[in-house]
């Protein structure tokens, strides 16, 4: 298919500076004539051409057109923002305060992750031959946040992906092929269970520490601070802290579409929650207790994989994700390979 140029209409009806490239790329999927995600790139060919040669330039255009790329993120799922002047974390950091989100700190996650600048954190830092399997980001706590950004600040020579796959797809396909299943996630919901370590482990997946996870040191606080987020507390001998959520819902209605979302981790618990001290079988359980069928877990994943995206990152990325609407994971890589995060509220 040829490549087809829509320009985004301004308020004062004059063509926009940037352009969207809707056409199936090796880095997108068409459903039903919407391509996904969605590509934004400074369009060379516009008459009122203005400079989008720093980052300057870039943040003045987010802030004046910001409500047209919101209109496009619900549309779409997510952006990935191409060929913009982001060269730095500090430039990314800029990109997403443009927007005014506020920002959400990580608190309650499990993956490890460090601080750069500002508001800007590492990526998943699990080992590289590590698959990090699809979520929505922080579905395991009562607060999650709704706008992510993620920016390619070294891009992997092989692998290293981070793929997106639409939610209500994953809904739509799921009651088409397990619909018991489905129907039961509606009625029981689902319980997060896990063993974070006392102090952080590089070589788990979900090695981050109680330490971390809560911002101190002192066990009063930190279990303080995870009641608010969960369900119970118990401490072991080891000083690990276990974890058990509230009974969650798994599948949740987007006020804003009416779609029906599978908003859960049940796949990344099932297949990435495993370490010395956490196993999926004990991980992820129904709202009543009872575990999850390996084979269903085998069905979910076939899905996820078969509607999923996977785009190769190129220096200077930025993707921009609705959490309630898409899922993300990672591919295992070739080091070296540096991505950055931002989730706003």
């Amino acid at each position: 298919m040829s490549e087809q140029i829509i320009y985004q209409q301004m308020p004062e009806g004059q063509k926009s500076l940037v352009k969207e490239i809707n056409l199936p790329l090796p880095q997108q999927k068409d459903f039903n004539g919407t391509v996904f995600p969605l590509i934004i790139s400074p369009n060379d060919n516009c008459e009122n051409q203005t400079s989008f040669d720093s980052i300057e330039n870039v943040i003045e255009w987010v802030q004046k057109d910001k409500s047209l790329i919101e209109d496009q993120l619900l549309k779409y799922g997510a952006i990935l923002f191409r060929g913009f002047q982001v060269n730095s974390p500090s430039d990314f950091d800029a990109f997403v305060k443009a927007f005014k989100y506020e920002p959400l700190p990580y608190v309650g996650g499990a993956a490890p992750r460090t601080q750069v600048v500002g508001n800007v954190f590492t990526a998943n830092e699990a080992p590289p031959d590590a698959l990090i399997p699809f979520h929505h980001e922080m579905a395991q706590v009562p607060t999650y946040p709704s706008v992510l950004f993620f920016y390619c600040d070294i891009a992997p020579k092989e692998g290293g992906e981070t793929p997106l796959v639409l939610s209500h797809l994953v809904y739509r396909k799921m009651m088409e092929l397990e619909s018991d299943f489905v129907n039961s996630l509606k009625e029981k919901g689902v319980i997060y269970s896990r063993i974070l370590p006392n102090g952080d482990d590089p070589t788990s997946p979900i090695g981050r520490g109680w330490q971390s996870t809560y911002g101190t040191e002192d066990k009063l606080a930190a279990e303080k601070k995870a009641l608010e987020l969960v369900g119970s507390v118990e401490w072991l001998e080891d000083g690990c802290m276990k974890t058990v959520t509230k009974v969650l819902p798994a599948i949740r209605e987007d006020p804003r579409t009416g779609k029906e979302m599978w908003f859960n981790s049940i796949i990344a618990v099932y297949r990435g929650w495993k370490d010395s001290r956490n196993s999926p079988e004990t991980s992820i359980t129904f709202g009543d207790g009872s575990p999850m069928n390996p084979e269903t877990m085998d069905t979910l994943e076939n899905v996820l994989n078969n509607l999923a995206i996977d785009f190769r990152w190129q220096k200077g990325d930025v993707v921009m994700v609705d959490n309630r609407q898409a899922l993300h994971g990672r591919r295992s890589f070739i080091p070296p390979r540096r991505i950055l995060a931002a989730l706003c509220k």
